[in-house]
């Protein structure tokens, strides 16, 4: 059986990040994709220049109506823009627990633009945090939730993703790819403990949608069984491959998109 995976997030219209990125990541790893629009997004490679937030009760409506008629079997969080969002959100999937989320706090675009309100994040840590089974920020996401500075080491990553799943998240992920050196480990922390996830650094602009395609991986994983830690580790395997690959795309000048199909097209750009 096929899973169907929701993703609830803001619009990228170069298709590198945003639902566009979540619905090539459903579709690679072999789920089918919905998407309901929290917001549009003016955006390329290089940067943001635009932000329109869609209506909290139409984003309330679009959940009801997927949820009305369509087998959800997990649920990814990204964009939400708002603290008006972010509330109708949580509203809308209360009577819904059970289902795995997967929740990408995304706040600052790779350009450095704010996706996210500064008020909202009270909003998206009470409300949403609570509703999350797995929470992956990178390093200023987390700092950002928390209030914190941000981590400088890895036993600063491991106090903040404690902290972190204090808040109501049942596993926390914290990327490590803002640490410097010549590693990106990243830290999970659940009930089961602490595991630390090793991974060169690898040296690329090929980096817009990561969080969003990793996060909607882990969705994937999630709704096909797997254990928080096998999801992570499964969706970390492809976004490297999926990063590798990246060169043989050519979208715009700045941050290009990873290749999230590289396992299904061949070196000529065709369907294999």
């Amino acid at each position: 059986m096929i899973r169907n995976i929701l993703s609830i997030a803001g619009s990228d219209p170069s298709g590198g990040a945003g639902i566009q990125a979540d619905l090539k990541a459903f579709s690679a790893r072999g789920t089918y994709g919905m998407a309901v629009l929290t917001a549009l997004t003016a955006q390329n490679t290089q940067g943001v220049s635009a932000v329109h937030a869609v209506p909290p009760g139409f984003v309330a409506e679009q959940i009801r109506m997927v949820f009305a008629d369509v087998r959800v079997d997990a649920v990814k969080i990204g964009m939400i823009a708002n603290a008006e969002i972010a509330t109708a959100v949580a509203d809308a999937l209360a009577p819904h627990r059970g289902i795995p989320v997967v929740l990408d706090p995304v706040m600052i675009a790779k350009g450095g633009a704010s996706l996210l309100d500064p008020a909202a994040v009270g909003a998206l840590t009470t409300r949403l945090l609570p509703l999350a089974t797995l929470l992956t920020p990178n390093l200023p996401e987390a700092a950002a939730l928390l209030g914190e500075q941000e981590p400088i080491d890895r036993p600063a990553m491991e106090a903040q993703a404690n902290r972190l799943r204090a808040l109501g998240p049942a596993v926390v992920l914290v990327k490590g790819g803002h640490l410097g050196g010549a590693d990106s480990p990243d830290v999970i922390v659940s009930e089961k403990g602490t595991t630390w996830l090793e991974a060169p650094r690898v040296a690329t602009r090929n980096t817009h949608g990561t969080g969003c395609s990793l996060s909607s991986a882990i969705a994937a994983e999630l709704a096909g069984g797997a254990s928080p830690e096998e999801a992570v580790a499964a969706a970390k395997a492809w976004l490297a491959r999926s990063i590798d690959e990246a060169g043989r795309l050519s979208v715009g000048s700045g941050h290009g998109p990873v290749h999230h199909f590289h396992a299904l097209w061949n070196t000529k750009g065709t369907i294999l």
